[in-house]
């Protein structure tokens, strides 16, 4: 082979130089350029033409889903794109051999596409790996994405290496001791992936953070849940639809609530309180006793408290005409009883979590009493309406209990307030105005009785004379 390729040679060499005296080797290795810009043309429709179809209907006709994520991800490509590049080198070393310089030139073209290359085919690797292993990796709630973006980290530096040592035609072992004294500037480069990948090692060892999980963290203005956990950046959706992007070693750093718990318990708490307005407690008179005994959760226990308290205070034998005398019932501890057993019978009120009605100290709004319990669902919405819907069946049934809830005072009360104050005043002014002008009237009498007797005293004197 090596024969025939050298005899042709020749014979093009000889047949240049009868037509082009002095310039055969630069038209033969023009002729060779030639030929290899068009056979490299040639065999990238053929690889990515034919060849690529066959393997995409291969890949359609799977059953499986890995094949069409090779496609996706490009690996076939890639790998036709160094099949092309190594092809090149090999047909320029066979027509080139006496042409050091445009051989040489060539070749570290070559090398440099085919160790480019080959990093992206090593990128699709991994990207068709992670992808491949999403859902597992879902269930054990390890962070691959880090750990992969990280290998791709390290191959790429092993890749500009041997780039710049091919260049230089020096070995990588020469330019990897010479990388220790920028051990210092590489640190500082590469500070945020190495703390994001020991923040990764440490959220996945220790079970910290997950795709999936609602994340808060207000610092960041994070509320929503983790999409994405990489190498130096952790995306987080938020209930508004934005994503907030939150550093990885921040995770580490700083604190952060992780509503995980919540979502496994299957129960999600309520807690909040209604204020009640104190100087509406008092003790229950007979009357509403009796109306509160009719109601189906307060029956039975009011009936047997009151049987309680009637035995101990005929024990005591105390004068019940006073009411700070003995044990009484009143409205704000049957009220709170009447919430506590409301809660037991509630269908959608987790049983076998906590379940408090409890009353908290009292303060300037009133006394507050607090519901503390768990739904049986933790989402959102069905949250929200079981939540609302036990607090509207409160407020409407503090009437039945004598209770008020306590409000501070709005505009419709000091506007209701100000309108008697505007009568009495508009009343003052109006008694005010009489006054005035029945002054007026007796002052303009006397004048008139003061002019009457000056205009007397004349016809007098003229009598008189």
């Amino acid at each position: 082979m090596n024969g025939l390729r050298s005899e042709f040679k020749l014979f093009l060499l000889n047949l240049l130089e009868k037509y082009l005296p002095g310039q055969a080797d630069l038209a033969f290795d023009g002729l060779v350029l030639a030929w290899l810009a068009l056979f490299t043309i040639f065999l990238h429709y053929f690889l990515h033409g034919p060849i690529f179809g066959g393997v995409t209907k291969l890949a359609n006709k799977g059953q499986g889903n890995w094949q069409q994520l090779l496609l996706t991800h490009k690996l076939f490509q890639r790998i036709a794109l160094i099949i092309q590049g190594i092809i090149l080198q090999v047909q320029a070393g066979l027509w080139l051999e006496g042409s050091d310089a445009l051989l040489w030139f060539i070749k570290i073209v070559t090398d440099q596409w085919i160790l480019l290359f080959s990093l992206l085919v090593f990128f699709s690797f991994l990207d068709f790996l992670e992808r491949l292993a999403y859902n597992k990796v879902m269930e054990m709630r390890f962070p691959l994405r880090g750990v992969l973006q990280t290998i791709k980290l390290i191959a790429s530096v092993f890749v500009v290496v041997l780039a710049v040592s091919l260049l230089m035609g020096k070995s990588p072992l020469i330019l990897l001791s010479g990388l220790g004294a920028l051990s210092a500037v590489l640190m500082l480069v590469f500070k945020d992936p190495i703390l994001g990948l020991v923040a990764g090692i440490q959220l996945s060892a220790n079970e910290m953070l997950s795709v999936g999980d609602w994340l808060e963290m207000p610092k960041y203005g994070a509320d929503g849940d983790v999409i994405d956990i990489g190498l130096t950046t952790v995306k987080v959706r938020n209930w508004d639809k934005t994503i907030t992007t939150i550093p990885t070693y921040a995770l580490i750093s700083d604190s952060f609530k992780n509503w995980r718990g919540m979502s496994e318990s299957g129960g999600r708490r309520i807690k909040r309180s209604i204020l009640i307005d104190t100087s509406s407690i008092r003790f229950l008179d007979k009357a509403m006793t009796q109306r509160l005994r009719k109601a189906e959760l307060l029956g039975s226990y009011i009936d047997e408290t009151t049987k309680a308290i009637e035995q101990d205070n005929s024990k005591k034998q105390l004068d019940m005409s006073l009411s700070i005398n003995g044990r009484r019932l009143t409205n704000i501890g049957t009220f709170r009883r009447y919430l506590l057993t409301f809660l037991k019978s509630h269908p959608f009120i987790h049983q076998d979590m906590t379940l408090l009605a409890r009353q908290l100290s009292p303060t300037s709004e009133g006394l507050p009493i607090e519901i503390y319990t768990f739904t049986t669902t933790t989402k959102w919405a069905e949250y929200e309406d079981i939540q609302a819907d036990i607090f509207d069946h409160i407020f409407a049934i503090l009437p039945e209990f004598g209770l008020r809830a306590h409000e501070s005072p709005t505009g419709h009360d000091i506007r209701a307030l100000k309108t008697p104050l505007q009568s009495s005043a508009a009343e003052n002014t109006n008694l005010a105005e009489d006054a005035d002008s029945t002054d007026s009237v007796e002052s303009l009498e006397n004048v008139d009785d003061a002019k009457s007797v000056d205009s007397a005293v004349p016809a007098l004197a003229g009598d008189k004379s």
